[in-house]
């Protein structure tokens, strides 16, 4: 078939594409002239792009039949642009053109920052295509309040994306994560959080610490366990340990003095509207979390419960430790109380005592971790703002804004 492709550039303006494509629809006879074979548009700060690709009704396939539809099109493009106000450019596409990358899977590869500097975009597009990948499409996803944008690629196995582009965010300060295109990105339906310097700035045990004049001790012991220096069941019970006898009025004390992370009532309030289940499956306390899940009207809550005896705190801790299998645990029995198949589900967590929650679930996001968690988790942000895990999710920035 003859075809050529029409591409129209210009200031965007209501009425563009219906002129367009009203010129395509019929000659002055009221016949066909083309059949429409594939379009794309983007609009860039105002600035309109669109491509159309357009071939000879019949499978005209002659030399006669190309220069016949290219004249048709000069006609056409004329008279829109004299209409409208734009740029209409035509030229041949009837040579098909060989693919550049092999088939294969499609794959979303976020890039977030604030700003996303240029060297990040470079170095991304330099490792995609060092690998044999090849971006197909550009979109922004957020303007605020981090930077990002989706690069659709073809042609690269996840592995080597992933190690590629790993090497990228290292180098640039950027974040940039990895996701398959299809149906599984935009059929999540749950999702769990960790507590302490995730979901709330901090460690809360540290902060009992201090009343308790232990904190730099604590502190230390609470390092390690998050980077997978120290069992955390065992590096659990010792911090618990030096809580021994403080009044359990501290508890109330600290959990006043809660600060959220920025943008995690977004993502929450953001998610629950579209459908999620949205929980936190802590290391920490239930004193603490309990009050703190009924505050963002939060689905479930699992977390370990302090001793208290006589009004004090004895030191110990009752019931099953929520260590690190503990919190994958949490999570499968939470899926399932709501039917959610685990490769719809989300978590969210820093520490080691993650790890296995993140690698169980569909999806699982190091936010702010420590680099022994980053390099295990499936993706990774850096960003001080927890509703950036929309982004990571596929959602705009506009859809957002546009469901209120």
């Amino acid at each position: 078939m003859a075809r050529a492709l029409l591409t129209v550039t210009g200031a965007d303006r209501p009425g563009v594409t219906a002129e367009l494509f009203g010129a395509l629809a019929v000659d002055a006879s009221g016949r066909p002239r083309v059949e429409v074979l594939d379009v794309e548009q983007v609009v860039v700060h105002g600035h309109l792009v669109l491509g159309v690709v357009v071939g000879a009704p019949d499978g005209q396939v002659g030399r006669a039949d190309e220069d016949g539809l290219l004249g048709h099109l000069a006609e056409v493009a004329h008279r829109v642009g004299s209409a409208v106000g734009v740029q209409v450019h035509v030229e041949s596409a009837t040579e098909p053109v060989a693919p550049a990358v092999p088939a294969g899977r499609l794959h979303h590869v976020i890039v977030l920052g604030r700003p996303v500097p240029p060297e990040a975009v470079a170095g991304a597009a330099r490792a995609i295509a060092g690998i044999g990948g090849n971006i197909d499409a550009i979109r922004r996803l957020s303007d605020q309040p981090v930077t990002s944008f989706e690069l659709t690629v073809s042609g690269a196995e996840a592995t080597a994306l992933r190690t590629a582009l790993a090497a990228v965010a290292s180098a640039t300060g950027a974040d940039i994560a990895v996701e398959q295109v299809g149906l599984a990105r935009r059929s999540k339906r749950l999702i769990v959080l960790d507590v302490d310097s995730t979901l709330v700035r901090g460690e809360v045990i540290d902060e009992l610490a201090a009343r308790a004049g232990r904190a730099a001790e604590v502190a230390r012991i609470t390092a390690a366990a998050m980077n997978g220096e120290l069992d955390f069941a065992e590096s659990l019970q010792q911090r618990v340990a030096v809580l021994a006898g403080l009044p359990v009025e501290v508890l109330d004390e600290v959990r006043e003095h809660l600060v959220l992370t920025p943008g995690a009532r977004t993502l929450i309030r953001t998610l629950q509207r579209l459908g999620f289940r949205c929980g936190i499956v802590s290391g920490g306390f239930t004193q603490i979390t309990g009050p703190l899940a009924d505050s963002l009207g939060l689905d479930f809550a699992a977390a370990n419960t302090l001793e208290v005896a006589d009004g004090r705190l004895t030191g110990g801790l009752v019931g099953e430790i929520v260590d690190r299998p503990g919190k994958a645990r949490a999570l499968a029995r939470f899926a399932a109380e709501y039917g959610i198949p685990m490769e719809q589900t989300v978590a969210v967590g820093d520490g080691a005592n993650d790890l296995d929650m993140l690698n169980a679930a569909g999806l699982g996001i190091a936010f702010n971790a420590k680099p022994f968690v980053r390099e295990q988790a499936h993706t990774a942000l850096n960003q001080p703002y927890l509703d950036a895990v929309l982004q990571v999710l596929g959602f705009t920035r506009d859809e957002l804004l546009d469901e209120g």
